[in-house]
């Protein structure tokens, strides 16, 4: 069965997740099989610029490995998408006309907040890509109006992707942990409620209201992009919890539909 298109938030964790099948990873494949989406854009944490960047591009992404570290077949991987220029400026024009700023960049490939998700969800890297990066240090208040510039697309069958994470603080990171941090658990639950009840005027003061901020979100690069699926969806539709997992205690994997 064939689901409906919406903006989705995922948490994609550690790369590992390309290879090694998680809890998140086999929720992103079972997921993906249910989606046709024409193409797709996605904003992801590991790409930061002062201005919004949009790739524009029709030919094949190079598989970027913006990671050390990690086992050798991590580094063979190759996910092969195809952009879509036209889709690029058909984002730029959009956010053009809500006074945000862009500019184009015909050169990046895929990082791994892409195409580590991506290859889970269309492993056949069949459907174009649009990647687009992210200026962490926005107010939430502006990250959600980027989104909310996109409003419409999913209504097209353009699947439009947050790659980040809720929780991302390695420093508090437990290798040895058996069960989440309750810590942790605390500051999704308090996203994931005051989502569902669309409180903007709390989820965008965040950083003092939600229990645990200062810990859960150090720098705000992997959390934004959730703030900018969300504005990019139906204000009418539910907030869905799509998936939740921990690892390492505090890493969080939920993701969310919009």
């Amino acid at each position: 069965m064939t689901a409906i298109i919406s903006p989705i938030f995922v948490g994609h964790g550690s790369p590992m997740m390309a290879i090694d099948s998680n809890a998140c990873a086999m929720f992103l494949e079972q997921y993906g099989k249910s989606l046709r989406p024409k193409a797709i854009v996605l904003f992801t944490a590991h790409w930061e610029s002062e201005t919004l960047t949009i790739s524009s591009t029709n030919g094949v992404y190079d598989t970027i490995y913006d990671f050390g570290g990690f086992p050798q077949a991590l580094f063979e991987m190759k996910y092969p998408a195809k952009g879509s220029t036209q889709l690029a400026e058909r984002v730029a024009g959009l956010l053009h006309a809500r006074g945000i700023a862009t500019r184009f960049d015909t050169r990046r490939g895929l990082d791994h907040g892409a195409w580590v998700v991506l290859s889970r969800m269309f492993p056949a890297a069949d459907v174009p890509v649009v990647q687009v990066s992210v200026n962490p240090f926005l107010p939430s208040k502006e990250q959600f109006r980027i989104g909310e510039a996109l409003r419409g697309l999913d209504r097209e069958d353009i699947l439009v992707i947050g790659s980040g994470a809720t929780v991302h603080n390695f420093r508090a990171m437990n290798p040895y942990a058996k069960e989440p941090d309750a810590w942790a658990v605390a500051f999704d639950d308090w996203l994931v409620e005051h989502m569902r009840k669309r409180d903007l005027e709390a989820l965008f003061r965040y950083e003092e209201l939600a229990p645990n901020a200062r810990i859960a979100v150090p720098r705000p690069e992997h959390f934004v992009p959730l703030y900018i699926a969300f504005g990019s969806g139906d204000p009418a539709s539910e907030v869905r919890e799509l998936h939740r997992s921990y690892e390492m205690g505090s890493l969080s994997y939920l993701s969310l539909a919009f």
